[in-house]
């Protein structure tokens, strides 16, 4: 009886655990279809989702896909001008080869010029202190060549006022000096013969006299004081004709060299001045 008791007991307890474990299946399975419909709505919006945006891509890459086809048309067609161009430019350079040798020979000659650049730079700023030097040098030879010019129409002038009174002085001094040295040359003469005169009356006196030694000694001793005061008159005034003649020749050199330095020739003057000869030369 226990036996049966305790079969019975445990076939109702595994009816119930049966029964909660079919429970329990059913409540998993609507769980796991309720998650099942939810991902399935969730993977459709997503991949709803996900649609739209690679449509939008897709339309996105169509239009970039047309629009870089369009470039590319553009981009082939700039290529031929391009192409055509750098066929131009080689013809170009073509014919610049022999410009650019030249173009390249100069750059050498430069570049070897350049290495005395400082050396030139240095002479030339040396030049331009010597230019500024010369220059103010210029201002002050022109300043003195005004100054001279004005000087020289002021000894024009003087020249002028010379040249007209020189004439009228030459002749006065001349005719001073000619009249001169005529009445000192006369009154020389004049003294000289009367010194013979008054030698042969001595001498006839004194031979007809017939005076002692003595009184023949003084009156000759007197005679020879009388004849040294004449001589030395007669010496006073050949050295004054001599000085009279001295000064008339140096003033005519002074006034030849005048005329010399004026530019004025001695033909000029229409007659020739006259030097004296000086006595005792």
């Amino acid at each position: 009886e226990m036996e049966a008791k305790y079969t019975r007991k445990m076939q109702a307890l595994r009816d119930e655990l049966d029964l909660r474990r079919k429970t329990e299946i059913h409540e998993l399975e609507e769980r796991k279809n309720t998650q099942i419909s939810e991902l399935i709505g969730n993977h459709e919006g997503a991949f709803g989702a996900i649609k739209n945006y690679y449509n939008d891509i897709t339309a996105k890459n169509l239009t970039l896909i047309n629009l870089l086809k369009e470039q590319v048309e553009e981009l082939k067609k700039k290529e031929a001008v391009l192409e055509k161009e750098k066929a131009d430019v080689v013809r170009e350079n073509k014919g610049l080869t022999e410009p650019l040798q030249e173009a390249q020979e100069l750059v050498a000659e430069l570049q070897k010029k350049l290495v005395h650049y400082d050396r030139d730079k240095e002479a030339l700023m040396t030049s331009k202190a010597h230019l500024k030097i010369a220059q103010k040098e210029l201002k002050d030879l022109q300043w003195e060549h005004e100054v001279l010019e004005q000087r020289f129409s002021q000894v024009q002038e003087e020249r002028d006022d010379l040249y007209q009174n020189f004439t009228k002085a030459i002749n006065e001094v001349q005719q001073k000096t000619g009249f001169k040295n005529l009445l000192l040359e006369r009154k020389l003469h004049g003294l000289l013969t009367l010194l013979e005169q008054k030698e042969v009356e001595l001498s006839e006196v004194l031979a007809a006299s017939n005076l002692d030694p003595s009184a023949l000694a003084l009156v000759s001793h007197k005679l020879e004081d009388m004849l040294n005061s004449k001589n030395a008159t007669i010496q006073d005034l050949q050295i004054q004709l001599a000085r009279v003649c001295k000064a008339h020749n140096d003033m005519l050199q002074t006034f030849k060299a005048k005329l010399t330095a004026f530019g004025i020739p001695l033909d000029n003057l229409g007659f020739q001045p006259l030097s004296f000869p000086i006595p005792g030369q």
